[in-house]
């Protein structure tokens, strides 16, 4: 089994990386393939709608090092998406990539009943961590990100979520989140 973590967090050592790293390692102790791309150390940019991916080409017309990310996904049976919040969302590092994942779709994608061009079954761990303690607060954050990629035909999606953490610290001292991220690979992987 290949797994693609995808580190949306600026800081390598940082909450959400600490977080995904730890559910990449129960993942390969239970035999999967961890292949791990730091956005922020990668020189991309977000998508231009030039619209190639829809005329010219099956995949993103870009070459950036972003390209073998993309490709690299193609390949995957699990993408992990890791990122804190940062004002509400998504970090801008991990959002200019989904929106390059536009070219993941096919150029009727509006009304074809399988509108994307990755295989589908693909399943999505999504790592979230934030420090404001109230779990009400961002919860939205991974409902309107999955929607998104059920489109791409991601099932058995599923969320690893953390509040009230500051620094990589707080996360080792959450036994129920690390247990949670080990349950998670246990049930993808095992």
């Amino acid at each position: 089994m290949k797994i693609v973590c995808l580190l949306g967090s600026p800081r390598t050592k940082g909450n959400s990386s600490t977080l995904a790293q730890h559910f990449c390692s129960a993942a390969e102790k239970l035999g999967a393939t961890v292949e791990t791309f730091a956005l922020n150390k990668l020189n991309f940019r977000g998508c231009q709608a030039c619209m190639a991916c829809k005329t010219k080409l099956d995949k993103c017309i870009l070459k950036d090092e972003l390209e073998p990310v993309l490709d690299s996904i193609r390949d995957a049976d699990v993408l992990v998406m890791s990122t804190p919040v940062y004002f509400a969302d998504l970090t801008s590092q991990l959002k200019a990539f989904v929106d390059r994942t536009y070219s993941y779709l096919v150029p009727n994608f509006h009304n074809n009943p399988n509108p994307s061009r990755l295989s589908p079954g693909k399943k999505l761990v999504f790592i979230q961590t934030q420090g404001q303690p109230d779990e009400k607060r961002f919860a939205d954050v991974f409902p309107r990100n999955e929607a998104f990629f059920k489109w791409h035909g991601f099932k058995d999606n599923y969320l690893i979520r953390a509040c009230g953490v500051r620094n990589p610290e707080d996360i080792l001292g959450k036994n129920e989140v690390l247990n949670q991220a080990e349950e998670v690979a246990k049930k993808i992987v095992g």
